[in-house]
């Protein structure tokens, strides 16, 4: 039987099926609706998304008849809470992206407390301040899981995962429980807090959907996505390219051995699943702006009609002619993590074609890329010896074909565009049985194509060398912004 798996991602929310051999069918999808109150917030409507999740799942199942189990994968860290009672949101949702909370971030920084703006922590606190500043009333907090598993269970479980509760920046440095100290601070009562369970594993029963299957896989989606390009051994890694890009590297059973960001990549330990109470651990590395520069070509400069069109003309010249771009629209995240830096050509002359400017955005992309690697392998001590690659911009060859080139290594592009849906759908198949454990998920990855490296040592050593120089005049463009440390 095949596993049901709702995918709620930062513009969209999906649901499908994934087989016993590893194939996703029946996608059906909906829009993600999100509303920007005032500049650097997001809110969400908690019901809405739940509405539409439970909507799109019963519609697959009504096509594609009864499952062995749900599983569960989202954005992370976006911060729901609710009335205990009612199971209704006390206030709007407020995603990962939302800013609000930045200089609470910075106060806490300041007292030895290291929680980014994006992590949970802080929009609870200011949700709680919000409804309940004297912590009265009888709340419950959970990232988008714990919401979707809730309204699954009719409010029977409130449960989260161990690679979520990791990205509330709650969770003590060794994914053992909650952190209470931290918990004192922002006055969080940990009753409020979801239960930590397995990531693959028997959470609940999601009783509202014909059949009443088990939940049991509820995973981040960074995570999801390392379990469906098969990163489960030490030293794998895959690259998601989306609006931003998020590398997200495993390291196995031993939890790297720094707190908060590596000393030598400032690259972030991650929990990526839990099975059987035992935690795999592994390194995430993070663009701030990927997807998003070619977006930016296509809806603000008008270089070229479509992010599809990137390719085309990219391929249209044989180089940039030396024309270097830094994509740091919002700033610069590893290795550097400077939110003052700014995006900036360099290199740029009377001769400079509009084509060349568009290959040089994707070549700038593509070099942020290996700064991730990179990072990665500083951090980690390990080889990265192939890059597995999805998200949407995986579907352009050339762009695949640059990273190959700069990173002299093979890239493997996903036969899946988002590889969320059958991670989780892996994770959630392991727990019941369908696949034994994530050696079995491992030998179901087969690439659609792989981009070999065609430089020479010479060559890649020469434009990283240029590209460099330029990031690193592009940093410090806002100085007020890049003296920001959480």
């Amino acid at each position: 039987m095949s596993i049901l798996v709702i995918d709620v991602g930062t513009t969209s929310i999906r649901a499908g099926l994934v087989t016993p051999e590893g194939e996703v069918g029946h996608l059906q999808q909906k829009r993600l609706a999100s509303a920007i109150p005032a500049p650097g917030m997001l809110e969400l409507d908690a019901e809405a998304l739940a509405r539409d999740a439970v909507e799109l799942a019963i519609s697959v199942l009504q096509q594609a008849g009864s499952v062995a189990a749900v599983g569960i994968t989202n954005q992370r860290s976006t911060t729901v809470v609710w009335d205990r009672k009612t199971s209704k949101p006390v206030a709007p949702a407020i995603g990962w992206q939302d800013l609000r909370t930045v200089f609470r971030c910075v106060e806490l920084a300041g007292m030895g407390y290291h929680v980014p703006p994006n992590a949970s922590a802080t929009k609870v606190e200011a949700i709680m301040d919000s409804v309940d500043p004297e912590r009265t009333r009888d709340l419950c907090f959970g990232t988008v899981d714990s919401w979707i598993a809730l309204k699954l269970s009719a409010g029977a479980i409130h449960v989260t995962d161990a690679s979520n509760a990791a990205m509330t920046a709650l969770l003590r440095d060794d994914g053992t429980g909650w952190n209470a100290d931290l918990l004192s601070v922002l006055r969080i009562p940990e009753s409020c807090l979801p239960q930590v369970v397995d990531t693959s594993g028997v959470a609940g029963i999601a009783s509202i959907l014909p059949g009443r299957p088990p939940v049991t896989a509820m995973v981040g989606d960074q995570q999801a996505s390392m379990a469906g390009q098969g990163c489960t051994h030490a030293g794998s890694a895959k690259i998601t390219f989306g609006t931003g890009a998020m590398l997200d590297c495993c390291t196995g059973d031993m939890r790297p051995q720094f707190s908060y960001t590596g000393p030598a990549g400032a690259t972030i330990p991650i929990i990526a699943w839990q099975r059987n109470a035992a935690l795999t651990w592994g390194v995430e590395a993070l663009m701030l702006a990927a997807g998003a520069a070619v977006t930016w070509l296509v809806d603000d400069l008008g270089l070229i009609d479509s992010p599809e069109e990137s390719a085309t003309a990219a391929a249209s010249c044989n180089d940039t002619r030396d024309v270097y771009f830094v994509p740091a629209l919002m700033g610069l995240g590893t290795p550097v993590w400077d939110f003052g830096a700014r995006g900036a050509f360099f290199g740029v002359t009377g001769g400079t074609t509009k084509a060349q400017m568009v290959r040089a955005v994707l070549e700038g992309i593509a070099h942020r890329g290996v700064d991730l690697i990179d990072a990665a392998e500083q951090d980690t001590g390990l080889r990265i010896p192939t890059v597995r690659m999805d998200g949407g911009m995986s579907t352009n060859e050339i762009f695949a074909q640059m990273l190959a080139d700069l990173s002299g290594r093979p890239v493997e592009v996903s036969r899946v565009t988002e590889a969320t849906t059958l991670g989780a759908g892996l994770l959630a198949g392991m727990a019941v049985g369908i696949w034994r454990d994530t050696d079995d998920l491992a030998k179901l990855y087969r690439p659609a194509k792989v981009m070999e490296p065609r430089y020479s040592d010479d060559e890649r050593t020469l434009r990283r060398g240029r590209f460099l120089a330029a990031r690193d005049r592009a940093c410090r463009t806002v100085p007020e912004l890049s003296d920001l440390h959480f």
